[in-house]
C-alpha cells in the first residue's frame, strides 16, 4: 500500500500555504493583537479559496474532500497561526455534523456564514462562541476569543478536535523550527553565528526529528478517523501526544535560541508559542490522550504486533 500523499493533495496544502504566507504574516496577527478583534476581510479570504466548504459534500456546495486533506491543511493554519476559526467550523464541524446526519447547516458552513462553536464536556470554554460580554474569557493565546461553557461527553467531536489539534501543533512546531534556525543564522557571538555551535546545532536537530515523528503519526490518526476504524481514538490520542511533545519542546527550544529576547513581545516567536500551549492543553490534555493510549495498549483492548497492525 502507498501511504504517501497524492501529488493533489501535496499541491492544495501548498497552495494554503503561499496564500497564507501572503495573507496572514506576523503583523497581521500584531494588528489583529492590538484591535483585539477579527477581520471580516480574513475569514472572507478563506471562504474565497473553498477552505469552510473542504468537508462539505459537493450537493451542499462544497468539495467533498477527506480528512487527510483537512489535516494537511491545518497543519498549515497551524504554522501561519491562523486566528479564524476555519479548522474547529470545517474541519471539525462539519465531519461532526456528517456524522450526526444533521446536514441543514452545510451549505451556510460552505458560503462562509456561519462559525460553528464546540461545545464539549472536557473543554471549559468555548472558542469563538456568537455571545460574548461578561461570558468572556482571557486564554493564554491573546488571538483565541473564548466564552465560559461546556457540553456532552460527545466522543466523536472530541477525536475530531483532538486529531486537528495535533495537526495544527504540527504546523506550529514547524513554523517555531524555521524561526529559530533563521535567527541562528544571523545572530552572532564569538565573531560567528550562533547556528554554528554544536550545541545549538543538536537541540534544533532534536526539534526537527521530534517533528518528522509526529507528522506520519497524525496522518495515520487521520486516515484511521476517514476510514472510521475501531482503534481510531488510539491513533488520535499517539497523535496528540506526539504533536504536543513536537510543539512544546520546539517552543522551549525556540526561546532559547533567541535568548533573553524570546520572551518579549518585540520578537515574533512568542504567537506561535503561545497558541501552542493552548492547544497542548485543549481537547484532551498530554497526561488524558496518554492515559487512553496506556489504557489500550497495556490494558489489552488493542491488540499490538505485526500480525495486528499490518493484517
Amino acid at each position: 500500500m502507498d501511504f504517501r500523499f497524492t501529488e493533489d493533495q501535496l499541491t492544495l496544502a501548498e497552495t494554503v500555504r503561499d496564500y497564507l504566507v501572503g495573507t496572514h504574516g506576523p503583523d497581521v496577527l500584531r494588528r489583529l493583537d492590538a484591535e483585539n478583534a477579527r477581520d471580516p476581510a480574513i475569514w472572507q479570504g478563506l471562504v474565497d479559496m473553498g477552505l469552510t466548504g473542504l468537508l462539505v459534500p459537493e450537493e451542499q456546495g462544497g468539495l467533498g474532500m477527506g480528512l487527510l486533506e483537512a489535516a494537511l491543511i491545518a497543519a498549515e493554519c497551524g504554522r501561519a497561526c491562523l486566528a479564524e476559526p476555519l479548522v474547529d467550523t470545517a474541519f471539525v464541524g462539519v465531519p461532526w455534523l456528517l456524522a450526526k446526519g444533521e446536514t441543514g447547516q452545510l451549505a451556510a458552513i460552505a458560503a462562509g456564514e456561519i462559525k460553528l462553536p464546540l461545545p464539549h464536556a472536557i473543554n471549559p470554554w468555548v472558542a469563538d462562541a456568537p455571545s460574548r460580554g461578561n461570558d468572556e474569557l482571557v486564554s493564554v493565546d491573546p488571538l483565541r476569543v473564548l466564552s465560559k461553557g461546556t457540553g456532552e461527553d460527545d466522543p466523536h467531536l472530541l477525536n475530531l478536535a483532538a486529531l486537528m489539534s495535533a495537526a495544527q501543533l504540527v504546523g506550529l512546531a514547524d513554523a517555531m523550527l524555521s524561526q529559530a534556525t533563521e535567527y541562528a543564522k544571523i545572530r552572532t557571538q564569538f565573531g560567528q553565528p550562533i547556528g554554528a555551535f554544536q550545541g545549538i546545532k543538536h537541540q534544533l536537530a532534536s526539534c526537527a526529528v521530534a517533528i518528522e515523528f509526529a507528522k506520519p503519526v497524525v496522518w495515520r490518526a487521520a486516515a484511521a478517523m476517514q476510514e472510521g476504524l475501531e482503534s481510531a481514538p488510539i491513533h488520535v490520542s499517539h497523535a496528540k501526544v506526539s504533536a504536543t511533545d513536537a510543539a512544546m519542546l520546539t517552543a522551549e527550544t525556540a526561546i532559547q535560541v533567541h535568548g533573553a529576547m524570546g520572551y518579549t513581545y518585540e520578537v515574533d516567536l512568542h504567537f506561535w508559542m503561545k497558541r501552542s500551549w493552548a492547544l497542548a492543553g485543549a481537547w484532551g490534555s498530554r497526561a488524558f490522550h496518554l492515559k487512553r493510549v496506556d489504557e489500550a495498549v497495556l490494558g489489552g483492548t488493542h491488540a499490538i504486533g505485526p500480525e495486528h497492525t499490518f493484517a
